[in-house]
């Protein structure tokens, strides 16, 4: 095998056919259940250091990135009843027998050589029902690349079995408090790699990815006024975009990336503008004595919900994207904010008050009863959308205690990413990476 310098992978589809076309599991199904899956340790190829323990940990991390996903039961390796010495990892040489009867519906094999500084990696997945090959890749590096092939396989095998690849390309921005100062943060979807953006010694709030993920609008304190700043995630470089009295506020990109909806009180009470970052022209949407806030597009760009107290406690609507045709949306409680239009579609996603607490709900976008998501003693605020719809993330504080937390759109699988009890905020989730 020949291998590339430290900075580059190759990926060989191992597998070729109509699998690709074709989704085996359908975790959007009202009876989708936790698929069960097994994983086996790596196997040795050839000449490899014998004392390297590569094969476990290719497993332990295939593993924890799959049970990430809250698609998936991991079987215990200590149910295994096929002789991992003996089996081989290509479909002629595995015994299905063994993996049906401990109720494995998948099953993931695979094998390494480790020669100096040059690591290749192969991982195949199986039908275990069928006894035949889903999906198998081959990748090959530096010893320090592992964790980056574990994660492209296990985005590979997640288009393969459900159409739709997954987030560990993707990164979270948020708001952490330290002291009397908040900041910008990221996070990858693992809980790793936390990176600090912003460090102004000031308040710096609302994160807002662009829609290539290139930048991130944010409103600052940093100069007195809350200005609003588009940031060059990739230069480092900031401008300032938007600096009238009173409110500047980042909402939400449109395809394009050039226009952005803000909320701004430029002239009087806040109201919603869609804002050409480029030109800084504005188009006023909202009008009137309320507080019109929080714009959030939907995915065809014809619709925003936003909140507006124009009925007298904060609610959430929705009006044409010219500003035209304002319905309420919410009618259940007395204070609901911060919406988040699902990529699908269909839902929206909001933080609501219920005894004195914020708690995340889900509501159709033509209205109906509200689906409470959340239901502990802690505040639930600031919903953020995966790229794909199928995760949430929130902030959650209370009791000295605060927190980044991301679930399934049903409420379970809670991960927490980070814990700052200073202070969490503001969620963001980015795109995927071009």
């Amino acid at each position: 095998i020949k291998f590339f310098a430290a900075v580059m992978l190759f990926f060989l589809l191992v597998n070729t056919g109509e699998v690709w076309g074709r989704v085996y599991i359908d975790i959007e199904s009202p009876s989708s259940h936790k698929f069960p899956i097994a994983v086996a340790d790596l196997k040795p190829l050839g000449s490899t250091f014998p004392s390297d323990n590569l094969g476990s940990w290719f497993a332990q991390e295939v593993s924890r990135c799959l049970n990430m996903t809250g698609y998936f039961q991991l079987i215990d390796k200590r149910a295994f009843l096929e002789d991992q010495e003996k089996a081989g990892i290509t479909a002629d040489g595995i015994h299905f027998d063994d993996w049906t009867v401990i109720g494995a519906e998948y099953l993931i094999k695979g094998g390494y050589l480790h020669s100096g500084r040059e690591l290749s990696v192969e991982f195949r997945l199986f039908d275990v029902v069928k006894g035949e090959m889903i999906v198998g890749k081959r990748y090959a590096g530096r010893p320090e690349d592992k964790q980056v092939m574990v994660i492209r396989f296990v985005d590979e095998m997640l288009l393969a079995l459900t159409g739709e690849r997954g987030h560990f390309d993707t990164r979270i921005a948020f708001v952490g408090a330290k002291g009397d100062t908040k900041d910008i943060y990221t996070i990858n979807f693992d809980g790793s790699d936390i990176r600090r953006v912003t460090d102004y010694r000031s308040l710096t709030v609302v994160p807002r990815w662009s829609p290539d993920g290139r930048s991130m609008a944010f409103t600052s304190y940093k100069d007195g006024n809350p200005d609003l700043y588009l940031k060059d995630m990739v230069t480092g470089s900031t401008k300032k975009i938007s600096s009238y009295p009173g409110m500047n506020i980042p909402g939400c990109w449109f395809r394009d990336g050039r226009h952005l909806l803000v909320t701004l009180s430029r002239q009087g009470n806040p109201d919603i503008y869609n804002m050409d970052v480029k030109s800084g022209l504005f188009e006023r949407l909202t009008t009137g004595f309320s507080i019109d806030v929080s714009p959030t597009l939907s995915p065809d760009e014809k619709k925003i919900a936003f909140v507006s107290n124009r009925n007298g406690s904060p609610q959430i609507y929705t009006m044409d994207a010219d500003g035209g045709n304002v319905k309420l949306l919410t009618y259940h409680g007395n204070y609901n904010t911060s919406p988040a239009w699902s990529p699908r579609g269909n839902k929206i996603a909001y933080e609501g008050s219920v005894n004195g607490r914020f708690q995340i709900f889900l509501i159709d976008v033509h209205g109906g009863d509200p689906q409470q998501l959340t239901f502990d003693d802690y505040n639930h605020e600031s919903p953020a959308w995966s790229p794909d719809g199928r995760y949430l993330a929130n902030s959650v504080s209370g009791f000295g205690q605060s927190r980044i937390e991301v679930m399934n759109i049903d409420g379970s699988n809670v991960r927490v990413l980070y814990r700052n009890n200073a202070g969490c905020q503001g969620t963001a989730w980015s795109p995927h990476k071009k």
